[in-house]
Parts: structure tokens; sequence; C-alpha cells
């Protein structure tokens, strides 16, 4: 007789969608983790005869896909959740968000701010976060402490800032946190310049250097507006995209966030460099800034990840809202009913996210060897009924109150929508008393 191999935690599911293989939805069966990582996908029956685990969950009314991968947002800014709505971006920015960040940002608005991310981030299915803030090391260790995964993009301007006195300090203090992080599990970190308009060409030279040596990613908004494309034009006589490409700095280390303006000259770059784009099409629509031609994009071989952006343009934090308006947007975009079908959205929230972070091979999908990253949803309600296409179900029929387990690392992170390692309560005391500052401070002015 086999002996039986004994694994940690063992998970059965009515559904399975790994994502790879391709549109693959797997049916009654179970996934093995043992030591973090997945060790099989087999039939519920082979699982039972041929695996001893220490823990079992049985979802039987649930499907089991890859954690979702936010690729682009800035976590502490929940804190200004809907302070300045329904402006056109640059108003947004020099007006709004930019005073209130002089006034408020520090470790503890970091700290506190990102926590409330983390947390409503797991509740609506997100395992992985990009992050791109102030105070990054602060950003790290919160994540760190609660065990979800992050790539921190350290942010890198020509002016000061509450972090840094300009680009110089910002890049010393990035490189800090690379080598604190190397070899680190759950927190990776990455180049953030944070905008052609906002960034000069000696420190975009300094991190292209730097990046090609330390082999780390760079992430940069990118083509957000039809005014930033206009007024560099205006300028210099070349588009920002062609301006990063005469630098070096577009490269398959690149993420572009945004390009809702692509010309096909821009499109010729994006394809040669095997750069990846990062979609953010809420905040997107929210602040009218222009619609990122995803389908044209998919179909030249750019890889197309998603983004929330941060809960100060969104306002949410939730990647299944996104990945469902971007398979809905992207349709009117391409005046194509049969453009980023469901299991393309899917894809694009979870491998494509962590193709684009440069962590295709540890998370992304469901498979022998990776990390188990993992959510469950439950298709028990009324809501999913009926249910012809578990795949379609999960992009256009799913709420993010359908999310009830998460594990990150096989580690149980979300339990029957309860949060493992948050205090739920003390973290909703905290995001009012930062409410009532602000907005006491606001009616003062």
């Amino acid at each position: 007789m086999t002996s039986m191999m004994t694994v940690d935690t063992a998970i059965y599911a009515r559904w399975i969608v790994p994502i790879r293989p391709a549109n693959i939805c797997l049916e009654n069966h179970c996934i093995l983790i043992r030591e973090r990582k997945i060790v099989a996908i087999v039939p519920q029956d082979e699982a039972s005869q041929q695996y001893r685990a220490n823990q079992v969950i049985e979802l039987n009314t649930h499907v089991l896909m890859p954690g979702l991968i936010n690729a682009h947002g800035h976590s502490a800014m929940t804190l200004f959740r809907g302070l300045a709505d329904d402006l056109p971006l640059m108003e947004w920015l020099s007006d709004h968000i930019w005073p209130a960040e002089g006034q408020w940002v520090s470790e503890e608005f970091v700290q506190d701010g990102t926590l409330l991310a983390i947390a409503e981030m797991i509740r609506s299915g997100t395992t992985c976060f990009s992050d791109m803030y102030f105070f990054p090391e602060i950003t790290a260790k919160v994540a760190l402490e609660h065990g979800i995964r992050t790539q921190i993009c350290f942010p890198v301007m020509d002016f000061p800032t509450a972090w840094g006195s300009g680009p110089d300090e910002y890049i010393h203090k990035g490189l800090q946190l690379i080598d604190q992080y190397r070899h680190n599990d759950f927190v990776s970190v990455a180049f953030g310049p944070h905008a052609p308009y906002t960034v000069s060409d000696e420190p975009l030279q300094k991190i292209v250097t730097l990046a090609e040596q330390l082999d780390v990613p760079v992430q940069i908004h990118l083509h957000e507006t039809a005014f930033e494309v206009f007024d560099a034009e205006d300028k210099s006589g070349i588009r920002p995209i062609q301006r990063l490409a005469d630098l070096g700095l577009l490269s398959p280390r690149l993420q572009c966030v945004h390009m809702t303006q692509i010309s096909d000259e821009d499109l010729a770059l994006l394809t040669s460099s095997r750069a990846s784009v990062i979609h953010c099409p809420e905040s997107n629509l929210k602040l009218a800034s222009g619609f990122c031609p995803v389908d044209r994009l998919l179909d030249a071989g750019v890889n197309v990840a998603l983004g929330t952006d941060g809960a100060a343009s969104n306002n949410d934090l939730d990647l299944l809202g996104e990945l469902r308006t971007a398979a809905l947007l992207g349709k009117a975009v391409a005046n194509n009913a049969a453009a980023i079908n469901a299991f393309t959205a899917l894809e694009m929230a979870t491998i494509n996210g962590a193709k684009a972070l440069g962590l295709d091979e540890k998370i992304g999908s469901l498979e022998i060897g990776k990390f188990a990253d993992i959510i469950a949803i439950d298709f028990s309600e009324i809501e999913s009924a009926p249910l012809y296409d578990p795949i379609s179900h999960l992009v256009y029929a799913t709420s993010s109150r359908q999310v009830t387990h998460s594990w990150i690392g096989g580690d149980l992170r979300m339990n029957n929508r309860q949060l493992t390692m948050i205090d739920s309560q003390g973290l909703r005391e905290k995001a009012d008393q930062w409410a009532s500052n602000i907005s006491n401070h606001n009616m003062k002015k």
C-alpha cells in the first residue's frame, strides 16, 4: 500500500480556476499546500486517498482562484477617500491632494492609511499589491507585519516632499530598501519615478543605470492624460514615451501606469521594449483622463495588468470591481463585444500583474511549486443563480463581498469574511479619527 503524503492544508472546492493552464475550470478538485506552496491540484477522491492534511477545509459552494494582484496604487491615500471628488486630474492634484499631503503625510499617516488599505484589499480578494507613496519603508513594514505580498515603488521627484529633499536623497533611501528586502518573499522593491513631468533627465538616467545593475523594476505614471502628452510635445517636440525610450528607460522592467494616449508609434515602442502597461480604468474614468486601448495593446502582444490607483481617485480598492469595469470598458473602447473576454480580464488581474511585477514564477496562477496565494469566492447565494460558467460569473456577476477566504503563502488571512491579523474595529476608529482631524482642519481654513 502506498504511503500517504502529509501536507499542511487541503482545500476541497466545488470549482478551481487556476488561470494556468488557460481557460480551465476544474470541478470537484482539491488544492494541497505544504510549506507555503502548492504541491498538488487533484480530484477530490484522489486527494483523500493519497494525502493526509493537518488542516482540511471544505468549500462545497465556492470557486478557488489565484489571489488578485493590484499592480498600482497609493495605499495610504485611503485616508483621503472622498476628500476631493468630481475634479479633473491636475486641479484635483494641484489644488487639493498635494496641499493635503503637505499638511498631513507623515509616518503615522502612512502606517494607518496603509493598514486600512490592506484590510480593504484582503477583504476584496487582493493578495499582492504594488504601492507608490511617501515613507515606503513604513508601507513595507506594515505589509510584512500583516502577511500580504507587496511591491514597494519608492517615489522619485525633482522637488522636496515629506520623505526627502530631492532625487538624490530619494534614490539613496530607495537603494537601502532594495538591499533590505533583496531576498524577501513578501516584499520586493522597485524604482518609482512619479511621472515624466515631475522627474528630469538626470535622475531618470541614474535610475536606468541602477535598475539595470540591480535588476530591479521601474514604475512610472505615463501618458495619463491628453494634456500631459500635448504639453510635453509643445515644450520638447517629443512625446513622453519617446523621451523615456531615448533615455533607455523602456524595457521589460518598466511598468507604464495609465497609458490612455497611445499612437501607432507609442504602440510600437511598447511592443518592441516589452514594457508592461498597468490599466487603472475606474480612476481614469472618474478623473476623465481618457481610455486605455486595452484590446489594441493585447492584440499587439503587450502585457496589460490592472491597478485600482489610490482610493482618493477611485474611490475603492476593489480589484474584482476593477476587472469587471476593465472588461466592459474595453468592449466599448474597441467597439467590439468580443474584446476583453471574461478570462482575459481574470488574467489581467492575476498572471499579467505577476508578470508586470516580475513575480510570475512565484504567484499569479495556481500551479505546483508556486506560493499558495489563493482566494475563495462563494457562489451559494441567489445572486449567483443560475450558474452556467464560473469564469463568466467571476467577472460579470460577482461582488467582492462574496470573497470569503484568503490565503497568502498558505496562511489564512481571511476566514469566512473575518480578517485574521487585523483588528477591524480598532482600524475603523483610527480612520474615523483621521477623518475628524482632516475635516476640522479644512473647516478652519
